[in-house]
């Protein structure tokens, strides 16, 4: 068997070619969806948020000047990680809505209610698969 036979079957009898697309369209949408937070919901929730450039906020913890003048402070940079989060949180509640409205919940499966012990058991069962009381 030729290396691009096995590599074709493997391709179609196992899962890599869905994850190949899935991945591809989670990172087309991620574009998407960084573009709507970004563009449309964060400049809203800028409006909330205290007023100048909160993101830059940091406590310095040292400074230091070099020879040629370049002066390096060391800092725990909150802002910024704030920042992040409410970036983070605005993606999540996006992609959580989007997921909503195109994912709808399959079906449940028809069933038969066990009168004794009230399990369900598939509709062509003859016995409870929880007490093994006959079913009618």
């Amino acid at each position: 068997m030729s290396f691009f036979t096995e590599f074709k079957e493997f391709l179609t009898k196992s899962n890599a070619l869905a994850l190949a697309v899935g991945v591809i369209i989670g990172a087309a949408s991620g574009k998407v969806v960084s573009a709507l937070v970004g563009d449309i919901l964060m400049p809203v929730i800028g409006l909330i948020l205290p007023k100048g450039d909160w993101r830059d906020a940091s406590i310095e913890l040292s400074r230091s000047t070099d020879a040629a003048g370049k002066i390096t402070v060391n800092a725990i940079k909150y802002g910024d990680f704030l920042g992040n989060a409410v970036d983070f949180i605005a993606i999540a509640f996006v992609v959580y809505l989007i997921t909503k409205a195109l994912l709808k919940p399959a079906p449940a499966a028809p069933s038969q209610t066990c009168p004794y012990c009230k399990e369900a058991n598939a509709v062509d069962a003859t016995k409870c698969k929880a007490c093994t009381s006959a079913l009618a």
